[in-house]
């Protein structure tokens, strides 16, 4: 499937979803009214180090009806050397994560997204985007996954104690370096302000904060982001 070489995200976030994907392959679905279940495959996102891979692999449940379309994703961990491979899920309201009981992930039209978006400069951490929203509705916003090699932890973290319908995430701050750097704000407010959040999701306004991203993107072996059936 050809994509187009402008990549479009609800968000407008700087690190967008397969949205070209979703978009193109609901509108195949809708138009042959035969349900299908469809997956992508991210790029790889080597770590500074060179020892980890992180890619995605997303799965469509695409319906006629889109608003009863289901996306869910996983991200792993391959380390290159040895071939293992690590499983990183959200605890995220719409995530579909194995270890809790979440029926909001099995509702129609829900949409979870998870993709790599930046190592930390030494390796040690891991931090990716998981999108959420609800198909046909302005309900969408970023939650920040976290994986920490030294302590094989990984947090989902978010804006907290402050009023907003939408956060994008943005990348690690470049201020406080061990936190992530959210825009926050509300539809119709031209005014989004930075936030910076812990690991602990303390939430802190940052303004003339930069977002910072490391790694390196790289093609898988069959050349790019794959859709397959």
């Amino acid at each position: 499937m050809m994509e187009s070489p402008v990549q479009i995200d609800p968000l407008n976030s700087p690190h967008p979803v397969p949205w070209n994907w979703v978009l193109a392959t609901q509108a195949e679905v809708t138009a042959s009214g035969v349900p299908s279940v469809r997956y992508y495959r991210s790029q790889s996102l080597m770590s500074p180090d060179g020892e980890y891979a992180a890619y995605s692999r997303i799965q469509m449940q695409v319906q006629p009806d889109g608003f009863r379309s289901r996306i869910s994703s996983t991200m792993f961990l391959e380390n290159v050397k040895t071939g293992d491979l690590r499983v990183i899920t959200a605890t995220s309201p719409l995530s579909d994560n194995p270890f809790l009981e979440n029926e909001a992930a099995d509702m129609p039209g829900a949409i979870a997204i998870l993709i790599p978006v930046s190592w930390s400069p030494s390796g040690d951490r891991i931090l990716a985007r998981e999108f959420e929203g609800i198909f046909n509705t302005s309900d969408a916003s970023d939650y920040a996954v976290v994986w920490d090699r030294t302590r094989d932890r990984t947090s989902t973290l978010a804006p907290s104690r402050i009023e907003y319908s939408n956060a994008i995430l943005l990348g690690w701050s470049q201020r406080s370096p061990e936190q992530v750097l959210f825009r926050a704000g509300t539809l119709g407010d031209p005014n989004w302000p930075l936030w910076a959040v812990d690991t602990r999701g303390q939430t802190t306004l940052s303004p003339n904060d930069k977002p910072l991203v490391h790694g390196t993107v790289v093609n898988n072996v069959w050349a790019g982001p794959q859709a397959y059936r």
